[in-house]
């Protein structure tokens, strides 16, 4: 981050987050996808998102300053930003990112609180109430992942592994992906019931229904499926305590068989713990959300996985859109 040499850049940044109110409220309402299919004026698109006029202008006006909307006389449309990743139609839309963003902001806005108290101030983030909120959620991580996994599978090596477990997997995004690159592979995504529709369902889309089953349970608490050759543990650390991490390590070592491959991928610290930027602010989202969670140093991470009994521990070339990491090692012939 830049020197701050005077008061202006600290201004700037104290209220960026108007910016991002203004890109919640348009992904909230969903002002984008219509725009991606015509030019529409103030009147006719506040009868059809069912808005007042007067505010939609404003946030309208926001949005063109923003370069997300461009204006031509009376008409508004989508900028190429917009159609691109704010379009519900779109491939590479992440909207339901935007909107998972918006439901935990006014959790932010109340950190010094959580600072003070050490207790997280919303809903655990992989158990709203509101199943809109847990749509998101999900699809908010299917979208993360879906600009990732096709990139990891493609780079990570598993010639001859047949069963891949995709531990607290999600919509499964992962499993998919990898069975598409390893075509002698199947895989199990292993999460809480509530995930059971979406993964089977992105399974279907790609096309891998036959090859991607689904096991319910807690990773914590409950058993994990066994005879595996490969274990993938994606962004589920951070919302753990260091014991919690270490059980779902080492659960996840047990099941695999002699020779398995088990992989972390995460959003890790330097071990100087000075960043990356990302990963520092995402372990106060962890404090915000969770009872719990926490950020990890990439030598911690490490360290649990060789008290796993992992072995060859190594870090993958590879950094993730938010500097996520991977690491991965070798479990041990019994």
């Amino acid at each position: 981050m830049d020197a701050y040499d005077d008061p202006g850049r600290l201004l700037e940044l104290s209220g960026s987050y108007w910016q991002a109110c203004a890109l919640h409220a348009g992904a909230m309402l969903d002002v984008f996808s219509p725009l991606c299919r015509a030019p529409m004026d103030v009147p006719a698109l506040a009868a059809h998102l069912c808005c007042d006029a007067r505010a939609l202008a404003m946030l309208l006006t926001a949005l063109v300053a923003m370069g997300l909307l461009v204006r031509d006389g009376d008409a508004y449309a989508a900028a190429p930003p917009a159609r691109a990743f704010l379009d519900k139609g779109s491939p590479r839309c992440v909207a339901h990112v935007v909107r998972h963003h918006h439901r935990i902001m006014a959790s932010w806005a109340r950190l010094p609180e959580a600072v003070r108290t050490g207790r997280p101030l919303g809903e655990h983030m992989t158990d709203y109430g509101d199943p809109g909120a847990r749509e998101d959620f999900l699809l908010a991580m299917d979208g993360i992942a879906s600009a990732i996994a096709p990139v990891l599978a493609a780079r990570v090596d598993l010639s001859g592994r047949r069963r891949f477990l995709d531990v607290g997997g999600g919509p499964g995004t992962y499993a998919s992906h990898f069975c598409l690159a390893n075509p002698g592979m199947t895989a199990t995504v292993y999460d809480l019931p509530a995930s059971r529709e979406y993964a089977l369902a992105k399974a279907a889309r790609l096309g891998t229904a036959d090859r991607v089953d689904f096991s319910a349970g807690d990773y914590l608490r409950d058993p994990l499926p066994s005879g595996y050759d490969v274990a993938w543990l994606s962004q589920i650390l951070h919302a753990e305590d260091p014991d919690g991490c270490r059980t779902v390590i080492a659960k996840a070592a047990a099941v695999l068989n002699p020779g398995g491959l088990l992989f972390v991928h995460e959003f890790m610290l330097d071990d100087t713990l000075d960043g990356p930027l990302f990963a520092a602010l995402f372990a106060l989202n962890m404090l915000l959300g969770t009872p719990h969670g926490q950020g990890y140093a990439e030598g911690a991470i490490r360290g649990m996985l060789e008290e796993a009994g992992v072995r060859e521990v190594r870090r993958l070339d590879f950094t993730g859109p938010n500097g996520s990491r991977v690491l991965w090692g070798v479990v041990s012939a019994a």
